[in-house]
């Protein structure tokens, strides 16, 4: 069965905007999936542990140059509180990018949890995704959006200094790169990559709604722990939801 042409007008947008609350509340019921549950310690604790490692680094690097150029106490602290805080930055920065990234690498029992219970005749049809390709994901994933975003600098850059549409560009860059990632996590289970350039042409939209649906998500205190589990169950429901006729 080929995914359905997308809807165009109104009551096209409409009618995919009950699909994305369908898809939330649906996620959110699920969360205590077993399946799930383990799939979210799991990526959130390496997601963690990736963190405090660029963290502790940055720390001890910065304690190795002020005792290496010979700092005194004071300068050494400075240099040392200045690594603690950049650190913290690029922890809130790089949380969702990691988080993604390794979610690509587990994503597969996410969407496995969701199609056993809401879509079993989709399951039966189903490839597995070798754990290569899982890992490859993910890293293109962490690096497609370390490398556009830094492309996109000098425009933050501007856009802070003159005060305007920083927080909307952030958004819409983000959003679209989340949604190839999260629409990527479940196509590659059921379409073969000679199909995908069609696909992601025919669900551009849909891709970038949910990317920024997952995006809000990650800037929400708390529901980001949870936003790359939903994000991918969400991704699940919408691209099901689009094949059932």
């Amino acid at each position: 069965m080929q995914p359905e042409v997308a809807r165009v007008g109104l009551s096209g947008r409409r009618g995919y905007t009950r699909s994305m609350v369908r898809a939330f509340l649906l996620s959110i019921g699920q969360l205590g999936d077993p399946g799930i549950v383990k799939v979210f310690l799991k990526s959130l604790a390496i997601t963690l542990l990736l963190l405090a490692g660029l963290c502790a680094g940055l720390w001890f690097g910065a304690g190795w140059m002020a005792a290496r150029f010979g700092l005194g106490d004071s300068a050494g602290t400075l240099v040392e509180t200045a690594a603690v805080l950049t650190a913290l930055c690029l922890a809130w920065l790089l949380f969702r990018v990691i988080a993604i990234g390794v979610m690509e690498v587990f994503a597969d029992d996410v969407v496995i949890a969701v199609e056993r219970k809401y879509y079993p005749e989709a399951l039966a049809e189903a490839r597995d995704v070798p754990l290569g390709r899982s890992i490859a994901m993910g890293l293109g994933s962490a690096g497609r959006t370390i490398l556009i975003n830094l492309a996109v600098s000098p425009l933050y850059l501007l856009l802070f200094f003159t005060g305007v549409g920083l927080p909307l560009l952030f958004f819409i860059v983000n959003g679209w790169l989340l949604g190839r990632d999260l629409g990527e996590m479940v196509a590659a289970r059921h379409i073969p990559r000679t199909a995908m350039k069609s696909w992601r042409g025919s669900t551009a939209f849909q891709r970038f709604t949910l990317g920024l649906a997952g995006t809000a998500m990650f800037l929400v205190p708390i529901l980001n722990l949870f936003a790359p589990v939903l994000s991918a169950a969400m991704a699940t429901h919408l691209f099901h939801g689009r094949r059932r006729v």
